[in-house]
């Protein structure tokens, strides 16, 4: 009779069904991850395999101590879920964390702990990461809890800007460091708000794409130490705590229960000036790190499941930050997935870049798997039809798959093979020019046109990791003593050149050569098929002084020093004519209509017309693009050359159609001048025969001819 009087009436709704420690209780939204706020209360849903029971804990914000511990009833235990709806909480008054209980057995995996207060793993937003640089508590004793976020964030009818991903022309930026200085001249500096500040410089630049280093909740209290009396910290962000919040620590402004709005903001204003923002996600490790690491989140809910294990229940470390996550079992490809959907529809980014992607394609032993089903699940989920996918294709153990990545005909990927050689070539070594021209071409040896499209490379000279494009011609070596660690940390082989001298340098010479060969290597870039990617400050010749793995500097080694945009107004006002030359004609981008002169869609003329040869001494090449222009139909002829020796070289360029004439619009060799006309700064011997000077980079176009009337 008792269950009959307690036995909720349908229609009506939901009602509280039991009572636990003076909180009125019901099961929960199982189908709903993490905290989800409704009418009436709020509801907690956690996975665990392994878990035995599960105890929601409440606290007064910023408390340490709970007011409240709440035993999930075993009536609320559905499979491996545990779902729970607390009536009357007011979403602005608590913080929340759980307790799993279960078997404890280091040689299994089996982490269980009745004790460790555990992160929401689908936490919207995390506490006590919100003032960058400090902890609430200090030491062992800090522990992560969560909030409860109210999504009323009003997107209207934007939409995704949709680039086709060969038009793409990526911005690589660390949130913090691109305003963080005084010379960014913003009001909010270091946040999404000083960025969303800087959207008209970018609109101006021309950049189509921002790809935001890790922008997930992560501590960059995490080996923060003290080298030669400067703080360092995590500084780049590669070491997520929650992979659903946002950092809170780039807000400008406290937004307790609304985190992320600033974020969207941003992101509203980026795509109303049509730029695309890409996220650079962190899934092959987290912060819990090794055995020696802390245990706040995965770990105490299924550490066996998320993470890849040796037989004797040890980190593999494929990552080489101390864990690699297990992407591949049913449970951590759910989590994965539900991530991206999340950042898709609730923040609207328009792709992702995967930090380490090789280390999804391992199985649970990590051995490489032909197609790793998190892979194809996310190439083939329908919310994320239409973002980029962009891995970085190799780990920390070795695991190198350029041009072999599983791609399920969706993923593109950073071409490390064309920053490699680009590099070797631009700077004059032997024998590169055969592999120079591939990777300008499409890298059609490691990405097929008919079955990866023109957008599968993502071409790069720089990125956050390594020097910068003005570093790689003023250090021969790298200088990361700063960073703590005797110089040991870093890519020794950079394949950069000082010029002919280490460093900063008064000789004009030297400068003006390093100015050259920042141009050449972003001509280039720009004149090569495939998206293009530069990191933030390369446009101004901004230097981390020969620091090429600034992960830990929270300073002027890794912060834009926006000064150098007056000292290199020139370098900038070129990266601004590259990048409108390059969206100007598709036919650098990808294959078009053919044009009328019946050219190939590409061909080679290394110093004389139709040349394709090279042998270990050739320095000078030519490739031309012919098309059709894709709005008035037109002809549209471009030829790049490239000399990389230090001697000038004779170029004969290809006889056009009769009514055509070549025109130079990119001469490297002379100071870039808006409206300054190249060819009267270039050397002609006649009409098709034209003298490149040493280490200059060329690009020419097909003009008609105007006839006299």
């Amino acid at each position: 009779m008792d269950f009959l009087h307690n036995k909720p009436k349908r229609g009506v709704k939901l009602q509280p069904l039991d009572e636990i420690d003076g909180f009125k209780v019901r099961p929960g939204f199982y189908g709903r991850d993490g905290a989800a706020a409704a009418p009436n209360g709020v509801s907690f849903t956690i996975h665990s395999f392994g878990a035995t029971s599960c105890t929601l804990l409440l606290f007064h914000p910023y408390e340490k101590e709970p007011y409240a511990r709440l035993k999930y009833p075993e009536s609320y235990h559905i499979g491996n879920t545990y779902s729970m709806l607390v009536f009357g909480l007011n979403i602005e008054e608590f913080e929340y964390a759980f307790q799993l209980d279960g078997p404890y057995d280091e040689r299994k995996g089996l982490l269980f702990n009745k004790d460790n207060i555990l992160l929401d793993p689908y936490a919207r937003a995390v506490t006590g990461q919100r003032e960058w640089g400090e902890r609430p508590e200090k030491g062992k004793d800090f522990v992560y809890h969560a909030r409860v976020v109210e999504n009323n964030f009003d997107w209207g009818n934007i939409r995704q800007p949709e680039h086709p991903i060969e038009d793409l022309i990526i911005y690589e930026m660390h949130v913090r460091g691109f305003t963080k200085d005084e010379s960014s001249g913003v009001s909010a500096k270091g946040t999404y708000e000083g960025l969303r500040q800087k959207i008209p410089y970018l609109k101006d630049l021309g950049v189509n794409a921002v790809e935001l280093m890790p922008i997930f909740e992560f501590d960059e209290m995490e080996d923060a130490r003290v080298v030669d009396g400067e703080q360092l910290y995590n500084y780049w962000g590669y070491n997520t705590v929650c992979f659903f919040a946002p950092n809170t620590g780039y807000s400008s402004v406290v937004e307790h229960n609304h985190e992320g709005d600033e974020l969207k903001q941003l992101i509203y204003e980026l795509k109303e000036n049509g730029i695309e923002v890409i996220l650079d996600v962190v899934f092959n490790h987290t912060a819990e790190g090794n055995e020696k690491g802390p245990c706040f989140s995965f770990k105490g809910i299924d550490n066996n499941i998320y993470y890849m294990l040796t037989p004797d229940g040890h980190y593999y470390n494929f990552s080489g930050c101390g864990n690699a996550l297990n992407s591949n079992h049913p449970m951590t490809r759910k989590f994965i997935l539900d991530c991206l959907r999340f950042w898709v529809t609730e923040y609207r980014v328009d792709g992702f870049r995967f930090d380490l992607a090789s280390i999804l394609t391992r199985d649970k032993n990590g051995m490489p798997m032909a197609a790793p089903p998190i892979i194809e699940a996310i190439a083939g989920d329908s919310l994320l039809g239409k973002v980029k996918l962009i891995a970085e294709a190799w780990d920390a153990s070795g695991l190198y798959q350029v041009g072999n990545f599983p791609a399920f005909e969706r993923w593109s990927e950073w071409n490390g093979r064309y920053r490699d050689d680009m590099r070797r070539f631009l700077k004059g070594d032997v024998g590169m020019a055969g592999a120079a021209i591939t990777r300008i071409t499409g890298s059609s040896d490691l990405y097929d046109p008919a079955n990866r499209g023109e957008g599968a490379s993502v071409n790069f000279l720089t990125c956050h990791d390594g020097f910068t494009l003005y570093d790689l011609y003023s250090y021969n070596v790298k200088h990361n003593e700063k960073n703590g660690w005797d110089n040991t940390d870093g890519d020794n082989n950079g394949n950069s050149w000082n010029c002919g001298e280490e460093g900063e340098t008064d000789n004009p010479e030297i400068e003006s050569l390093r100015r050259r060969m920042v141009k050449n290597a972003f001509a280039t870039l720009m004149c090569s098929r495939g998206p293009a990617m530069f990191y933030a400050g390369d446009e101004f010749c901004n230097t981390q002084f020969g620091n090429n793995n600034a992960y830990c500097q929270d300073n002027i080694i890794s912060w834009l020093d926006w000064n150098r945009l007056d000292e290199y107004q020139e370098i900038h006002d070129f990266f601004r004519y590259m990048i409108a030359f390059r969206k100007k004609h598709a036919v650098i981008r990808k294959t078009t209509k053919p044009s009328s002169a019946g050219f190939s869609d590409i061909s080679i003329h290394n110093g004389h017309p139709w040349n394709n040869r090279t042998d270990s001494h050739t320095r000078l090449i030519g490739v031309m693009y012919s098309g059709r222009d894709e709005d008035d139909l037109k002809d549209d002829i471009i030829f790049y050359g490239m000399n990389a020796y230090w001697e000038p070289l004779s170029m004969q360029l290809p006889d056009l159609p009769g009514n055509m004439r070549w025109k130079v619009c990119v001469n490297t060799f002379a100071e870039y001048e808006d409206g300054k006309d190249m060819g009267q700064m270039t050397e002609f011997r006649d009409k098709v025969n034209l003298m490149i000077p040493p280490r200059t980079v060329v690009v020419l176009e097909a003009e008609p001819i105007e006839l006299e009337s």
